[in-house]
């Protein structure tokens, strides 16, 4: 399910499933973006920080085109204890690698791996950055 921003319109909260991880995209040539995505943490419950929240950050193959800091993204990964994923969707092996990426940390999310919890999603991805 895709939203394009929070709060969720809550006439068909009934209906909605449960929701097992928000994957915030941030399209590195768009303020806006970054802005709506800032605007919109306010809105989710606290307990989703911790490992069901992940940032995917887009269209970094082209740094000539930044609009967003690189800091400020790296910052809210670092605020909000949630990973931070770097992808270029133009690219075909790399948007397939992406998506792999984050179906498997929803598999996580959901609880459907074994031995694992996405509460040491934070832990695991400074292993990797370090």
């Amino acid at each position: 399910h895709l939203a394009t921003s929070l709060p969720l319109p809550s006439e068909r909260d009934h209906l909605r499933p449960r929701i097992d991880m928000i994957a915030f995209m941030i399209d590195i040539k768009s303020k806006y973006s970054l802005k709506n995505v800032e605007a919109s943490l306010a809105y989710v419950d606290a307990r989703f920080f911790l490992g069901k929240v992940c940032f995917l950050v887009t269209g970094v193959g082209r740094v000539n085109y930044c609009s967003v800091e690189m800091n400020a993204i790296w910052k809210l990964g670092e605020v909000y204890c949630s990973p931070v994923l770097f992808c270029e969707l133009e690219l075909e092996g790399v948007r397939v690698a992406t998506a792999q990426r984050l179906l498997r940390i929803l598999q996580i999310c959901a609880g459907h791996v074994p031995g694992f919890s996405a509460l040491y999603f934070n832990t695991l991805m400074r292993s990797f950055a370090n």
